[in-house]
């Protein structure tokens, strides 16, 4: 049972009430971000709230239980408060959220009704629409190990144990065209095969972008360099000279495991695993069912 401050708990027994949310955001780099719908500033528990920060909440839902529920914020884009670039860059993401309920007349008087973690975030114009989960949703995030034929480490982690870094399996180069919101020119170096490096990252190391990764979807040689198709469109364009780190991707097969980085005995899938194809067949004349390895 959650016990309410006295104070406020008395305030709130009055017919009319002065009471507002703030919301406290504690970031994954441990900066400390204080926001509230209230028309002026606030400070309680050391920490800062600003006000004309355009943020509005729904109404809040809680349930007994480890049920996962969920709410909403949304705002507007502030230099001083949420900016699209940090929107962008991810630096909310995951971020922990303690939904308070304050008297503002008197900031002392506070409750703490939720600690969340930021989820989806949607943009929309000039605003932004931020998904509140409650920490049980982590109850529900898969947790293990899969038995599927593709790998499951993260290519160049130490599950993996492949250097990406290792000579032939990176370039490094120029932007020298921009050709759309999703195809670049790069004039970089090494001579490699077409879609060598799809599904692998493209970092920028210098330039407006500079430090951040997107994944690429496919690669084609060219006169002076090579041609790179992202994933996902860029939200900001970078500039001719800009310079890129491209590094090989890896599709998770063990095909590709032992051909293209020759890093087999660190599959971390079960190539032998029988397909649905194979679950879903049955015996006939020309079909082997010896048991036999089905992946070779």
């Amino acid at each position: 049972m959650r016990t309410l401050d006295a104070a406020l708990a008395a305030h709130l027994g009055q017919d009319a009430t002065t009471v507002c949310h703030c919301w406290r955001m504690t970031l994954k780099n441990g900066s400390v971000l204080g926001f509230t719908e209230h028309d002026r500033d606030l400070v309680f528990a050391g920490t800062p709230f600003q006000a004309a920060s355009g943020f509005l909440s729904s109404g809040f839902e809680s349930e007994e239980g480890l049920v996962a529920s969920t709410n909403e914020v949304v705002g507007g884009f502030s230099s001083e408060a949420i900016s699209q670039e940090a929107l962008a860059r991810g630096d909310y993401d995951g971020a922990k959220v303690e939904v308070f309920l304050v008297n503002w007349q008197a900031p002392e008087q506070h409750q703490l009704l939720q600690v969340l973690e930021v989820g989806e975030v949607s943009r929309e114009g000039g605003s932004f629409s931020a998904e509140l989960r409650s920490l049980t949703h982590r109850l529900s995030q898969p947790q293990g190990r899969s038995f599927t034929r593709r790998c499951d480490a993260v290519f160049g982690d130490a599950a993996c144990g492949f250097d990406p870094g290792s000579p032939g399996f990176f370039a490094t180069g120029a932007v020298y065209a921009v050709e759309s919101e999703t195809r670049l020119a790069i004039a970089a170096t090494g001579d490699f095969a077409e879609g060598f490096f799809a599904q692998g990252v493209a970092r920028f190391e210098s330039g407006d972008l500079a430090g951040r990764s997107f994944d690429i979807d496919a690669n084609t040689p060219i006169a002076g360099g090579m041609r790179v198709d992202l994933w996902l469109p860029l939200e900001h364009l970078p500039e001719v000279g800009d310079q890129v780190r491209l590094t090989a991707g890896c599709d998770k097969a063990f095909s590709t495991c032992r051909t293209k980085f020759g890093n087999h005995l660190n599959f971390r899938g079960f190539p032998h695993v029988p397909g649905a194809d194979f679950a879903y067949s049955y015996v006939n004349g020309e079909s082997a069912h010896d048991g036999s390895a089905l992946f070779k």
